[in-house]
């Protein structure tokens, strides 16, 4: 069984992210930029030349690895899923250079016996050479073998507040971007090397058909779909993005992101994959200036 006091007190050690042009040309080509090669837009992400970063790069810098799974946390790993995720930009993130990153759990909420858990992990990206804030990062996992610890450790926090519904009549932008089938691939050599994404052994005994996309990938590309469709591709307009994930999406398949406005500098955002009806993103709020 989890153990509240354990996972509220866990201690992170800083995670140096030093990285360069390359990282962040192979992360913008994972989330699909660059599949118009001569779009000037695409080409910003992709190409040294005057190169920029893709926001939502920040999710895969300095993450804590798979700390659910030491014993110490009595956490049922197996059944954990990435719930919900959260980017705030504070300075547009720089193509190249070294950042620092600071994990801690903000919060481990108890739904209920039988009803799971639910951990939010926050994160702070600083500048290595300057000790600015670039980014703050909203990790929330759903433990759903784990409901009921507060009945042993007499300890539970309010359950965080969920992200808004969604608003009713016609998307006013909708984007459609195919994935690549060989995305899962490319996406892993960002840092995710969990084999679900790439064996098909694994994936056929977690009960799918074949390898699935990193949910972080399909957030990447809904970033993408904000950047084309209501940006122009700049990425210092993008203050922040949140999402809640609700199925996972094939290498290879398209994904159409529909987008509402709400008053000037918010977005509301849904993705799907329009050939199983079926949302894999939701909830999201997209904030811009």
């Amino acid at each position: 069984m989890i153990d509240y006091h354990v996972v509220k007190s866990w201690k992170f050690e800083d995670v140096r992210y030093p990285y360069t042009a390359r990282e962040s040309m192979l992360y913008a080509l994972s989330v699909g930029l660059g599949v118009e090669p001569t779009d000037r837009g695409q080409l910003r992400y992709v190409y040294e030349k005057d190169l920029h970063a893709v926001p939502t790069m920040a999710t895969v810098m300095g993450a804590p690895g798979a700390w659910w799974r030491d014993p110490r946390t009595g956490a049922n790993a197996l059944k954990l899923v990435h719930g919900e995720q959260s980017l705030r930009i504070i300075r547009p993130l720089p193509a190249q250079g070294c950042l620092i990153a600071r994990n801690r759990v903000h919060s481990l909420s108890d739904k209920g016996e039988g009803r799971g858990a639910i951990g939010v992990v926050l994160r702070d990206l600083v500048d290595e050479g300057t000790g600015e804030l670039v980014a703050q990062s909203r990790n929330v996992s759903f433990l759903r073998g784990d409901g009921g610890f507060s009945a042993f450790s007499g300890a539970s926090d309010p359950v965080p507040d969920p992200l808004p519904s969604m608003p009713e009549g016609p998307a006013d932008l909708v984007i459609d971007i195919s994935s690549l089938p060989q995305a899962a691939l490319i996406y892993r050599l960002t840092g995710d090397l969990n084999p679900l994404h790439a064996d098909p052994e694994i994936a056929a005994a977690a009960g799918f058909s074949q390898p699935i996309l990193h949910g972080l990938c399909t957030y990447g590309m809904a970033c993408h779909a904000v950047l084309r469709a209501a940006l122009s591709y700049d990425a210092t307009r993008l203050r922040a993005i949140a999402a809640r994930f609700t199925a996972p999406v094939y290498p290879g398949e398209e994904i159409r992101f529909e987008l509402w406005h709400i008053g000037d500098r918010t977005l509301r955002l849904r993705a799907r994959v329009m050939a199983r009806d079926a949302i894999v993103l939701d909830n999201g709020v997209i904030e811009i200036d």
